[in-house]
């Protein structure tokens, strides 16, 4: 297989009627680690929305069980990347993201901003860092994809087109990034669990370096020092360099899903779908007594 014949087979398929299929190839096959590090950014940002920032530090998700919270996350989306929507895997890992959330009051504005930086941060990702640009078939594809799954988790008015979940990303951010010390812990806690996966003595290196692919409105909402224009200048050099090699290497045969991905740590005897998050009790931390409905993807899981 040639560098580019992927993409000449997505560029014959309908990205519409076989989203899911077309991103899956994407993800899976073209930018696996793209991907996996622009979710992570995207999933990170939303914590700079107090309200998001507020409940994920209440229930200590995400500051003390942090690598359990980043394995079932991507593993639970991931499901439903790889399997499809109507699969046994996929309707379980639904599923369970919905039993885990319903005991959460959410708004269905924040739950829709979380599900517009899952379509967003991964184009622009790529288009900055990535071996090449993407299509507008995988564009499409996304949006489609994205545009299912929060109509399976219930969430209202989802945007339609990927220019309008774009629209929706900006306009929020610029309303609701915001200062919170409970957002900046859950902040905090993420960043060392990322500095976690490498030798100790790297972490702080590895603290700048993720700080200098910060845009500047989330350091302002976390009240981070921002990087010196060196070193941001330095890190993004080096990530788009590593695109460019990446260009001339063979084409992926075999695909890379999330549970292959070496940053998961939680489970190395193997997992369950149904197994995956927690079970929120009401009353307890972080889980309050009143019920509303699904709050699909923004507690950590």
């Amino acid at each position: 297989m040639k560098r580019f014949e992927r993409l000449a087979r997505i560029r014959t398929m309908d990205p519409e009627r076989e989203a899911t299929e077309v991103y899956r190839l994407s993800v899976a096959y073209e930018f696996p680690w793209d991907f996996t590090r622009a979710l992570e950014l995207a999933l990170y940002r939303t914590y700079a929305v107090p309200s998001i920032g507020r409940l994920l530090a209440e229930t200590a998700e995400l500051t003390d069980r942090t690598q359990k919270r980043y394995d079932d996350t991507a593993l639970l989306l991931d499901a439903v990347v790889e399997h499809g929507f109507v699969s046994d895997e996929g309707r379980t890992a639904i599923r369970r993201i919905n039993q885990m959330h319903r005991s959460y009051d959410i708004s269905d504005d924040d739950m829709r901003y979380v599900l517009c930086t899952f379509v967003v941060m991964p184009k622009r990702w790529i288009d900055a860092y990535g071996w090449r640009r993407l299509s507008r078939h995988e564009i499409v594809a996304s949006t489609v994809h994205h545009r299912t799954l929060g109509r399976h988790m219930g969430i209202k008015d989802v945007p339609e087109t990927y220019e309008q979940f774009e629209a929706c990303l900006d306009a929020y951010e610029e309303t609701h990034f915001a200062w919170d010390p409970q957002a900046r812990r859950v902040s905090d806690a993420t960043l060392d669990l990322m500095a976690s996966w490498y030798p100790r003595p790297l972490a702080p290196l590895l603290r700048t370096t993720t700080l200098a692919l910060l845009d500047d409105s989330l350091l302002k909402a976390f009240r981070y020092p921002p990087p010196s224009a060196a070193t941001r200048a330095g890190v993004r050099r080096a990530v788009r360099l590593r695109g460019r090699a990446v260009r001339l290497l063979p084409p992926r045969r075999a695909p890379h899903h999330a549970r292959h991905n070496w940053e998961i740590k939680g489970y190395p005897n193997g997992y369950r779908l149904e197994d995956l998050g927690t079970r929120p009790v009401p009353g307890v931390r972080g889980c309050p007594v009143r019920h509303t409905g699904p709050s699909a993807i923004i507690s950590g899981e």
